[in-house]
């Protein structure tokens, strides 16, 4: 244990790994002995849904842990340049908001939830393992094959278990329990446990120790996910199976996992051309948006027009957001690694704030808006994408000035990098939630999917748009000082653009709050509401990934 201790570089980096350790050691036990009880239910849930917890807080340990060390690994492993690397990490989280349409549409139709996690289940446990073939590396090493053959299973496995995980939490509830919004709230607490825990222990063994370490224990903890999933199967009550069992009869469903397959095959070569990714963006988001605005005008009355054109007006406000705030795992850590004063801190654990803050600000936000709304002083939709545009923009003017303040010479103060990640939550928990929120109030009930699908499409358009962002800070080979000062410019840049874009959308929010016609929303009797509509903000994109509707049991 001493020589392990001797590892660290500072007490403080000591301290946040053995905290992160003892968090997760507790959670896991305590879900254990939850699970474990001989009653049907536990502190008034099922305990199907601490079984989901665990699943779900294994599943984002792993895929965290693996996200916290990427960019390092593109750049220091395999030798790709910072706006190279920077790319493939745009191209990868854009295909990871993706596939969450397919996986979600497959367990709608054919495979049920509980199968389609369990199929993705599977591909994460063998991407994340085969992340820790490092071999010699550098671009030339044939072993940079299997690494992509990784992001592909991850990309396609996160598809399947994340479009359909949450909306289990919702099948363990009747429609009209009021335990339902609690339920979610237990949910994604371990959502942000594992996304918290996993950037720290993950992020300094990859760093420190050796990259298969960082990796090999995000794999081991995808599979403690998965055997947690088989074993429980009993206490999910039956939820999540097909609805139509005759659907996967006589082999089709083992065609369905073949086309789960073809699509690792898509990903592997996606992945390598990053350039595919972008045009399949444009080409089927453009498309898609064209197809909302062409029945809305031709079909639609005119109220249900207007809120189209709000909820379409909305979907490209995040764009924005998306593409700055997805800053924080490419450009903002080989900031963190380059130019910050760490205090002897690895730079992929400051990856854990975004989930720390959002355990300790999400209650006080939901608190504040339910608050402000008794009041009649709650911010419309639309005022609260402005807001979150305006602090995502700020986030990046005060690193930028507290990194100027102290000289292009001298580490930037730790302190900034703190703020920036409070900035960019506190907007991100006034867009995320209220985003999905806002595309199920828009919708009317029989576009309710493809509204979803197009925000989803949206979000996977701004994480590639990060990408590209990120791709314009590289500057490799001109000086520490000179590559700072090619960083800030360009946050300085996007941190000015999103505050303008900001305000135009708080000045505009009134005309797009009228669009909404809010005064005359109805509900509507054709059991349309979306699963998992009200799970809260558990981490970028926010609730239920996945446009399915509840059932009417």
């Amino acid at each position: 244990m001493a020589e392990f201790n001797a590892l660290f570089d500072s007490a403080y980096e000591l301290w946040a790994f053995w905290i992160a350790v003892v968090a997760l050691a507790t959670f896991l036990l305590g879900g254990v002995f939850l699970t474990t009880r001989p009653q049907a239910e536990v502190i008034g849930h099922p305990k199907g849904l601490f079984l989901l917890f665990m699943a779900e807080m294994w599943e984002r340990f792993s895929y965290y842990g693996m996200r916290a060390l990427l960019i390092f690994y593109l750049v220091q492993h395999w030798l790709f340049t910072d706006s190279e690397a920077s790319v493939i990490y745009g191209a990868y989280t854009a295909l990871v908001y993706i596939t969450p349409v397919v996986g979600g549409f497959l367990a709608d139709r054919f495979l049920g939830q509980r199968k389609a996690v369990l199929f993705g289940a599977v591909l994460l446990t063998f991407g994340h393992f085969f992340m820790a073939f490092e071999g010699d590396g550098g671009q030339a090493d044939a072993t940079i094959n299997i690494f992509w053959l990784a992001l592909a299973l991850i990309i396609v496995g996160s598809g399947f278990l994340k479009a359909n995980i949450s909306v289990m939490v919702g099948q363990l509830y009747p429609r009209t329990d009021i335990r339902r919004d609690p339920a979610y709230t237990i949910f994604y607490m371990g959502i942000n446990v594992g996304a918290a825990t996993a950037s720290i222990i993950c992020g300094f063994l990859g760093q420190t120790v050796g990259w298969a370490y960082g990796f090999g224990l995000a794999g081991i903890g995808m599979l403690l996910g998965l055997i947690f999933f088989v074993i429980g199967k009993p206490l999910l009550l039956g939820k999540g199976e097909p609805k139509d069992p005759a659907k996967i009869a006589g082999g089709r469903e083992f065609g369905i996992y073949g086309i789960g397959l073809a699509m690792v095959g898509l990903c592997w070569l996606a992945i390598q051309y990053q350039q595919l990714v972008g045009w399949v963006l444009g080409f089927f988001g453009l498309g898609l948006v064209a197809y909302v605005l062409y029945i809305a005008i031709g079909r639609l009355p005119r109220e249900e027009r207007d809120r189209i054109f709000a909820a379409i007006f909305l979907i490209f406000v995040s764009i924005v957001f998306w593409a700055l705030f997805e800053q924080a795992g490419s450009s903002l850590n080989l900031f963190t690694d380059r130019h910050v004063d760490t205090q002897g801190v690895a730079a992929s654990m400051f990856q854990s704030i975004n989930a720390i803050y959002i355990i300790l600000l999400a209650p006080l936000f939901a608190g504040l808006w339910q608050l402000l709304a008794k009041r009649g002083a709650e911010p419309s939709t639309p005022m609260k994408f402005g807001l979150a545009v305006i602090q995502v923009g700020l986030g990046f003017l005060v690193l930028v000035w507290g990194a100027q303040s102290v000289g292009l010479n001298v580490p930037t103060p730790v302190i900034f990098i703190f703020l920036i990640y409070l900035l960019h939550t506190t907007g991100e928990l006034c867009l995320s939630p209220v985003g999905l929120s806002a595309m199920n109030r828009l919708s009317p009930g029989h576009m309710a999917s493809l509204i979803m699908g197009t925000w989803f499409f949206a979000s996977a358009t701004g994480n590639f748009a990060a990408g590209l962002i990120a791709s314009a800070t590289g500057a490799e080979g001109v000086g520490e000082e000179a590559g700072k000062q090619v960083v800030l410019d360009v946050y300085s840049t996007v941190g000015w653009f999103a505050v303008g874009v900001g305000v135009v959308v708080m000045v505009i929010s009134p005309f797009v709050k009228k669009l909404m016609h809010l005064d005359t929303l109805e509900d509507e009797s054709i059991d349309d509401d979306l699963e998992g509509q009200a799970e809260g903000p558990g981490e970028p994109q926010g609730a239920g990934i996945h446009p399915t509707t509840r059932p009417t049991n």
